[in-house]
């Protein structure tokens, strides 16, 4: 599965606005809650639980917060991009710029974790993430991932 396949251009967010953790979360989940009709607070409720448990700010500006859900019929990808960075508890302290937000339903951990180490895998390329960062509009992040984003 490539990440297109579940990203939509309306879960796409090019300008968060948020400057703390809790704020980011509660801006990518909107589309989140939309597609999924799932309740917004709900979303944020169960993202903030998870990262009680550990941060998902995996280090070089990027984080990715995920979790399952047990009334989620779908996989759910967002992605955004913060220009002036976020404090998300990052593992390497620094600010976080590149999220992707990941909810699937709760019995689907093979493709929870093939999702989560696809994006990882994809994120490690330099080329991709600066470009990625660099990008203005949702039509241009997907045709970045398109770009990279290669059948296993």
């Amino acid at each position: 599965m490539k990440l297109l396949d579940v990203l939509r251009k309306e879960a796409v967010l090019v300008n968060l606005e948020a400057r703390d953790k809790k704020g980011v979360l509660e801006e990518l989940t909107v589309p989140a809650a939309k597609i999924s009709g799932i309740e917004h607070s709900k979303l944020v409720r169960m993202l903030m639980e998870r990262e009680r448990l550990g941060t998902t700010g995996i280090g070089g500006g990027i984080g990715i917060p995920h979790g399952k859900l047990k009334e989620l019929g779908t996989v759910i990808l967002c992605a955004g991009l913060s220009r002036k960075g976020v404090d998300f508890d990052a593992m390497d302290g620094r600010p976080v710029h590149i999220f992707f937000l990941l909810f699937t339903p709760e019995g689907s951990t093979e493709l929870h974790l093939m999702l989560l180490s696809r994006i990882s895998k994809l994120l490690k390329n330099d080329i991709f993430r600066q470009r990625l960062a660099d990008a203005q509009d949702a039509d241009t992040v997907l045709e970045i991932i398109e770009e990279y984003d290669e059948e296993p």
